[in-house]
């Protein structure tokens, strides 16, 4: 405190802060980029452990025995879903009646906004299906559930299958504390969401469903099955939820030890564990697997139905079996004992889960990267922001008196900062609402679907933005000021730095991803110098072309790489999928890129382009 009160002294560091300033901005992103990749190398990581007492021990005897029953339910729940063409409702409920289960069913629609080609779907009409077995040991307070979904064009039989076993087998049981509820959910993540709404009373996405007849207890965890094989070769754990939450790390440790004990081989991001760590093979593979995790969590799509679980405070995550080319081939028997140990575990659970991270970063399954470790490399890159904002505070602070014979320059006045600012926003406005708004408009006048209507009036909008007046200050002030550009740029130097910094602690994987691209040009870019070289910088740092690159550096980590034409039908799938999911499941990516991002970036553009 003594170094910032004395006038000198604070002199003095200001002097070297703007004097040295390129140099240490330059240093801290070289530092932040360093720091987070070597977040992959096991000595920096800490190794996984159970946080909560219940779940500490593994010590039960799974007698899960029901696996042939498990193929026939699979194949009578297959040949009765051909033939009614969906969803064979009557059949699912007469199956759980006579396994003693309370059942009720639960019709849902939802007129989505515009049509989903990927799926083939406008309108959407369902029925869930769920079944609850009664805690005979319990005050019924509390429940677990357990979930399989029912998609067109999806393959899931075995799942429910294995989840009809599984209730008839724990129907059996005398030690459950929690009620557990079987659920078997039409069409994805729309009748997932319908059914939570419908559970919790609430309605936040607009879907019309029957009320709710039957209800557990309040839901302690969850887990959703995938299985499309009557074998398995291995599992993969799915943790990705909606905005890039992530359940418990101790539900994942408990699926994770359940694998060790019995023998299955699991995995995360579709990769095996490595045990060569100290070599570059070892750490190339454990980054590759963490930048996956990171490039999936800054989409904010939930990667299965658990993670529509997790808005709910529900720790959720999908097991999602693989049948592959391994010799070593797993049995229905033996995912039915991987689950039924789980939930075991899961009914031991005194509280809800608490004790370990919920913020983290997974290189492996063995190995996690806690919130405290990967934030340092964040703030590193924020810290750039501001030293470029106390470089230009400076500067403006230390403007140089001029001579009375001399023009002085009077500074920007409150109006020709804030209409830029005005016209950046009001541009992210309109990318925000116009692309659905004006659907109609765009498929009576041009020969495009509505799909294409929305995902082309978007780009256009966001293209036009470009092209804005950016030099209204001319016209308000009469010309162009040297310390207007440079209390432009002040502002969003801050403005950035807010909105990373904000994102960061909901979203870390997109706030970085943001940061990374747009933080060395936004600290650099000014209307003086190569302003071509600065105006291409900022196109390729757009949020537009991040998403674009984003596209073909994920299919690259999945060794698939695709042709620029195949990344560009993707570009245009992920747009209209962003602005589906901000409708349908209230994802945050898209109002946040097109209400905040993209106007701050205008704002960016606008200082290029000063006269």
């Amino acid at each position: 405190m003594g170094l910032l009160s004395d006038p000198n002294r604070r002199r003095a560091l200001t002097n070297l802060v703007t004097r040295l300033n390129t140099p240490l901005c330059v240093m801290c992103y070289i530092v932040g980029i360093t720091w987070f990749l070597g977040l992959a190398f096991e000595p920096f990581t800490l190794r996984t452990y159970m946080s909560e007492n219940a779940m500490g021990s593994t010590m039960v005897e799974e007698k899960f025995v029901y696996g042939d029953r498990a193929l026939s339910y699979s194949r009578e729940f297959s040949g009765h879903r051909k033939k009614v063409g969906g969803l064979p409702v009557d059949w699912l409920v007469k199956t759980m009646k006579s396994r003693g289960l309370e059942v009720y069913k639960q019709t849902f629609s939802r007129t989505l906004p515009f049509p989903d080609e990927s799926k083939e779907r406008y309108m959407v009409k369902g029925t869930n299906v769920y079944g609850i077995l009664r805690a005979p040991r319990a005050p019924r307070t509390e429940s677990i559930l357990l979930s399989a979904t029912c998609s067109e064009g999806s393959n899931n039989n075995q799942a429910v299958g294995l989840l009809l076993a599984l209730a008839s087998y724990f129907r059996g049981q005398v030690y459950w504390a929690k009620d557990i509820i079987f659920l078997v959910n039409e069409h994805d993540l729309i009748g997932m969401e319908a059914w939570l709404e419908s559970y919790h009373d609430v309605n936040m996405t607009g879907i019309q469903s029957s009320p709710m007849q039957g209800r557990a207890g309040a839901i302690q965890a969850a887990v959703s099955l995938e299985l499309s094989s009557d074998v398995i070769t291995s599992f993969d754990v799915v943790v990705e939820g909606l905005n890039g939450q992530l359940p418990n790390l101790d539900l994942v440790n408990l699926f994770y030890a359940f694998c060790q004990k019995i023998g299955m081989l699991c995995t995360i991001q579709g990769k095996l564990q490595r045990n060569d760590w100290d070599t570059l093979p070892g750490y190339s593979h454990s980054l590759n697997t963490m930048l996956l995790m990171v490039l999936k969590q800054s989409s904010g799509r939930p990667q299965g139905d658990h993670g529509l679980f997790l808005r709910y405070h529900v720790e959720a995550v999908t097991l999602r079996g693989i049948n592959s080319f391994r010799q070593y081939k797993f049995d229905m028997s033996t995912v039915g004992k991987l689950v039924e140990g789980m939930f075991r575990k899961l009914n031991n659970l005194l509280e809800r889960f608490h004790q370990s991270y919920f913020f983290y970063l997974l290189p492996s399954l063995t190995r996690f990267v806690s919130i405290g470790y990967y934030m340092p490399a964040f703030s590193f890159l924020i810290l750039i922001l501001m030293l470029r904002a106390l470089d230009l505070w400076v500067q403006l602070s230390n403007t140089p008196h001029v001579q009375d014979d001399e023009e002085q320059d009077p500074g920007p006045s409150m109006l020709s900062l804030a209409t830029p600012i005005f016209i950046c926003h009001l541009t992210g406005l309109a990318l925000y609402f116009l692309p659905i708004l004006s659907q109609d408009m765009a498929t009576q006048h041009f020969p495009v679907s509505e799909t294409e209507a929305v995902v082309f009036t978007a780009i256009a909008i966001y293209v036009a933005g470009l092209a804005l007046p950016h030099n209204t200050h001319r016209a308000l002030s009469g010309s162009g000021t040297e310390c207007g550009w440079r209390s432009l740029k002040l502002l969003s130097l801050l403005y950035l730095a807010v909105l990373l910094g904000c994102t960061a602690l909901i979203n870390f994987s997109l706030g970085f991803i943001l940061a990374v691209t747009m933080v060395p040009m936004a600290a650099f870019v000014q209307p003086s110098g190569p302003r071509v070289l600065y105006a291409f910088g900022l196109v390729l740092v757009s949020p537009a072309c991040t998403l674009l690159l984003s596209i073909y550096f994920y299919h690259y980590l999945l060794e698939y790489p695709i042709t620029l034409l195949e990344c560009w039908q993707q570009f245009l799938m992920a747009i209209s999928q962003g602005i589906l999911d901000h409708h349908l499941y209230g994802s945050l990516v898209y109002p946040l890129i097109s209400l905040f991002i993209y106007p701050c970036w205008l704002q960016l553009w606008n200082i290029v382009f000063w006269k």
